[in-house]
């Protein structure tokens, strides 16, 4: 972040006032922290579940323009989220504050003549009018298509999954993960492509599915002219709970990322935009006041939920969500989804990059927090699935960013959390998970890795694999080898693929072998650009190890 970008981050008088009411331990209460939501967004304390109820016959416009989209699919469930909001740019979405009965179908065919479940769901103002129906009794590992109506209103189509059985030895699987979307430095073109891909079965969201940064009228990159301009409101830094609200809508007025909600199921997690750039657990970028920062991740955290497909279990409590959590799709594989944000450490030596040193080895130190750590460890302890897969946010293996003996690594990363990683890899070996798989987004490059037992050792055990997911769009349009490729190769004999340009993978889990297809665009700052698989790798069962397919 830019100097000048830094000096203009500053916290609204809001804020401010708030955070100054609140000393730390009130204020890491849920009372305190519910009470710090309410005076900074002027929300009721005790919300508006009571609102009365709103005609939805009233409704003049299409009040589904951010889409569909479902997640976290269960051998008998399915998430499906919605959000009423027919005028999105505007702070209220063009609603009152009253609550809303929205009806739902799940059905086998995509015409809705074998209806499977059908209820109504209400969209309360204190959640932004958005629906979370969790629709249980279904059949495991099974296809549904979902739509909602209001009103005269009636959604698109979206497509759905429940996972196997928990004990159904299921053949394969496909995965897309993608991270990093930045509005301002181009278009979802990746999406578009995701959306059309038939063998995907579930797509994860690796982080930074918005960015706080200000967006200027033409959108940035985008360079919108004349009716495409933005509102002003949207060329400031995200802030309150309002600001976070209005920048997701802002994002799912795409029509290729709602076309990719509505064609796969989602499993997603944050990393650091979410909220703000680089924080770590209650400390901010400047190393501000921690009530401060809480009472915006609070906002951050909440305005999260209310747009992700996610389950009543993450639903936030003041500045606090568990995001933590395992999903398992048959014997094949299981899921570990991280947070690597909220809990850790502060980054050590300023942050940035640095040569490791005791700040940075530190082993009091963590990325996970203990209590992470600990469930993850047990997970794998317990595991009966043959790949056991980690999504997370930032790079796990070793990344040397020069050739000098002592080489500088990024501290935002596992790097700078050497620790960490080697407990939670000394686990691995302990729980005797022979099919590792890391799955990662954050640095806006496409990278395959050996996880090795010694970084430093190349002929050392593999003791898994990591797939890094290039960005959206953030960075924009890239390059296929950026400047710093030879440097980073010749420094990392671990490092088996790096690519500069946007796009996503997909991963192929089977009985046998795994396979990772990294799918690239040539150009985000234009619309409409064509995508092609720029390598492909396979690592086979009991054997891990990277290798070109």
């Amino acid at each position: 972040m830019t100097a000048e970008g830094r000096h203009q981050n500053q916290h609204s008088p809001e804020l401010r006032a708030a955070a100054g009411h609140l000393g730390r331990r009130r204020f890491l209460t849920v009372t305190g922290a519910a009470a710090a939501l309410a005076f900074a967004t002027n929300l009721p304390a005790a919300g508006t579940a009571s609102a009365a109820e709103f005609d939805a016959r009233k409704i003049t416009a299409d009040p589904f323009t951010l889409g569909v989209a479902s997640g976290d699919p269960l051998p008998g469930s399915v998430l499906l989220w919605t959000r009423l909001a027919p005028s999105p740019y505007e702070a209220d979405s063009g609603l009152p504050a009253q609550r809303i009965a929205v009806e739902w179908e799940l059905a086998h065919d995509e015409r809705f003549r074998r209806v499977v479940r059908r209820g109504t769901a209400t969209a309360h103002p204190e959640f932004d009018h958005s629906v979370h129906v969790e629709v249980d009794h279904l059949a495991p590992g099974g296809v549904y298509y979902y739509r909602f109506r209001t009103g005269k209103w009636v959604s698109g189509t979206g497509r759905t999954r429940t996972a196997p059985s928990a004990h159904a030895r299921t053949s394969a699987l496909t995965l897309a993960a993608v991270s990093c979307q930045a509005y301002h430095d181009g278009y979802f073109t990746a999406y578009k492509h995701l959306a059309a891909d038939p063998s995907v079965d579930v797509v994860f969201h690796l982080g930074d599915y918005l960015y706080e940064y200000a967006v200027n009228s033409a959108g940035g990159a985008r360079a919108y002219t004349g009716g495409d301009v933005l509102p002003a409101h949207f060329n400031r830094e995200t802030v309150t709970l309002e600001d976070y609200r209005l920048r997701y809508a802002l994002y799912k007025s795409d029509p290729d990322l709602r076309a990719a909600h509505a064609a796969h199921p989602f499993i997603v997690t944050w990393d650091d935009h979410e909220t703000e750039n680089n924080y770590a657990d209650d400390i901010d970028e400047q190393d501000g006041p921690p009530a401060e920062f809480l009472l915006r991740r609070a906002s951050a955290y909440r305005a999260y939920w209310e747009n992700q497909p996610l389950r009543r279990p993450q639903l936030p409590q003041g500045p606090d969500a568990q995001m933590y959590r395992r999903l398992t799709w048959g014997k094949l594989a299981q899921f570990d989804i991280l947070d690597t944000r909220q809990y850790r450490s502060n980054q050590a030596y300023g942050d940035g990059s640095h040569v490791p040193g005791p700040e940075s080895d530190d082993p009091a130190r963590t990325i996970t927090g203990a209590t992470q750590e600990r469930w993850l460890i047990d997970g794998w302890r317990r595991s009966h699935a043959l790949w056991n897969v980690v999504p997370q946010q930032v790079t796990f293996s070793q990344r040397k960013l020069d050739l000098n003996a002592a080489a500088k690594v990024s501290m935002d990363a596992w790097d700078g959390y050497r620790a960490s990683r080697q407990r939670v890899l000394a686990g691995a070996r302990a729980a005797g998970v022979d099919n590792l798989m890391v799955l990662t987004g954050d640095v806006h490059v496409g990278y395959a890795f050996d996880i090795k037992d010694n970084f430093d050792d190349p002929s050392s055990k593999t003791l898994g694999t990591e797939i890094v997911a290039t960005s959206v769009s953030s960075g924009k349009d890239g390059a296929d080898k950026p400047a710093n490729w030879g440097t980073y190769t010749q420094a990392n004999p671990h490092l088996k693929f790096y690519n500069g340009r946007r796009g996503y993978v997909t991963v192929a889990l089977g009985e046998r072998e795994a396979r990772a297809d990294f799918k690239t665009v040539p150009a985000v700052t234009v619309p409409g650009a064509g995508i092609t698989t720029a390598a492909s790798f396979v690592t086979k069962v009991g054997d891990q190890g990277l290798r070109p397919a």
